[in-house]
């Protein structure tokens, strides 16, 4: 993010993890993270990893142990909640944490992702539906179930 120019993350660098997400699922993003390739310098992002269940946190420390010798230079970012410290992810990668606190301010992070998420040439897409063009949005409400 020290450049508007620079892009976001492609499909491939980011895991949203659920309670749900399969051992595979995770053993195929971390081959794409520690396996060396031609795909340039990228930054992997495992999202909610605490979310995961233990057996499959186990296969995923196992392959992420067997893996990690093949390269010195991977980027993986696991992001856990801190509420959730004692799940079986956050606990193995402890001796690695880092309590993140972000460094620009909120005002810059928005008009980055503004940068990115904005549809150049609207026409009668869904984009139309959200403030100034934006291809995403986020609808919220105090009270669940009100129709969102």
């Amino acid at each position: 993010m020290n450049s508007p120019n620079e892009p976001l993350p492609t499909f491939d660098e980011v895991l949203l993890c659920t309670p749900q997400t399969t051992a595979e699922q995770v053993g195929l993003f971390l081959r794409r993270c520690l396996i060396p390739c031609n795909g340039g310098a990228k930054i992997y992002s495992m999202l909610y990893a605490d979310e995961l269940s233990y057996d499959v946190s186990c296969r995923a420390e196992e392959l992420f142990q067997r893996l990690r010798h093949y390269s010195s230079t991977y980027h993986l970012i696991i992001l856990c909640n801190c509420e959730r410290e004692h799940s079986y992810i956050p606990s193995v990668f402890s001796q690695y944490k880092v309590h993140m606190i972000p460094q620009r301010p909120l005002a810059e992070i928005q008009r980055y992702l503004q940068h990115h998420y904005r549809v150049v040439q609207p026409s009668s897409s869904a984009a139309s539906v959200f403030k100034d063009n934006m291809c995403v949005g986020i609808v919220s409400s105090r009270r669940a179930g009100v129709g969102k």
